[in-house]
C-alpha cells in the first residue's frame, strides 16, 4: 500500500475525470501518464466508473483511484475494482473509519475547521479542500492551514489552469485536483498535461 502523502506527491495535478464510456479509459490514462501525470482520480459519477478504474489499472506507471465515493458499499466496489486511493467529497466518521481499516489510502473532502478536527481525530492528516474555489479560494485555505499546521492539502473545485501556481506554491499545498487537463484530442490531452507536471517546476 502506498501511503496518501507520496500519491500526492507524485504529480502536481491529479485529474479529476469523469469517464462516460469506459472504452476510452486506458488510452485516456495514457496520454496522462505520457505527459507526467500518473495519479488519476476517476469518480463515481457515471455506470462506466467501476470498469474504467480497472482498465485504467493495465496503463503501466498508473496509479488509479476512485473520487466520489460516498458511502460502504461504494468503498467495497472500487476496493473489489482495485483502486488504489479513496477520495470522498466529505468525511463522515463512519466512511472514514471504514476506509482506515481497509488500508487503502484516504484523502477525504473538508471545508472547515470541524471536517479537519474530525479527520485528525481518525488519525488523518492529510485532506482534500473542497470545494476550493467555493469555500473562500486560497484566503480561506491559508486561514484554515494556520491552526493547522501538521495538515497537508489537495484543493480540488474550480481550480484551473492559471490558478493552480498560486495554490501550489503555498507550503501546505501538495498538488491540486483539476479537469481542466481531460478536454480535446488525446495528443491535447498529454500535452495539457506536460503543461501541467511542470507547474511545480
Amino acid at each position: 500500500m502506498t501511503d496518501i502523502l507520496t500519491i500526492m506527491r507524485t504529480s502536481a495535478v491529479i485529474p479529476v475525470l469523469v469517464i462516460d464510456d469506459a472504452a476510452t479509459a486506458r488510452p485516456l490514462a495514457e496520454a496522462l501518464v505520457a505527459g507526467g501525470l500518473k495519479v488519476l482520480e476517476v469518480t463515481l459519477r457515471t455506470p462506466a466508473a467501476l470498469e474504467a478504474i480497472a482498465e485504467m489499472k493495465k496503463v503501466e506507471g498508473a496509479i488509479v483511484g476512485a473520487g466520489t465515493v460516498v458511502n460502504q458499499d461504494q468503498l467495497r466496489q472500487v476496493a473489489d475494482a482495485g483502486a488504489e486511493f479513496i477520495v470522498s467529497p466529505g468525511l463522515t466518521d463512519r466512511l472514514g473509519s471504514a476506509v482506515i481499516e481497509s488500508g487503502i489510502a484516504y484523502l477525504p473532502g473538508v471545508a472547515t475547521a470541524g471536517d479537519i478536527m474530525r479527520g485528525l481525530d481518525l488519525g488523518l492528516s492529510a485532506f482534500k479542500f473542497f470545494p476550493a474555489e467555493t469555500s473562500g479560494g486560497l484566503k480561506a485555505l491559508k486561514a484554515l492551514a494556520a491552526p493547522f499546521y501538521q495538515c497537508r492539502f489537495c484543493p480540488t473545485g474550480g481550480i484551473t489552469e492559471a490558478s493552480a501556481r498560486d495554490w501550489l506554491a503555498f507550503g501546505p499545498v501538495e498538488c491540486v485536483g483539476g479537469s481542466w487537463v481531460t478536454g480535446g484530442t488525446l495528443a491535447e490531452i498529454e500535452a495539457k498535461a506536460r503543461a501541467a507536471s511542470a507547474l511545480r517546476e
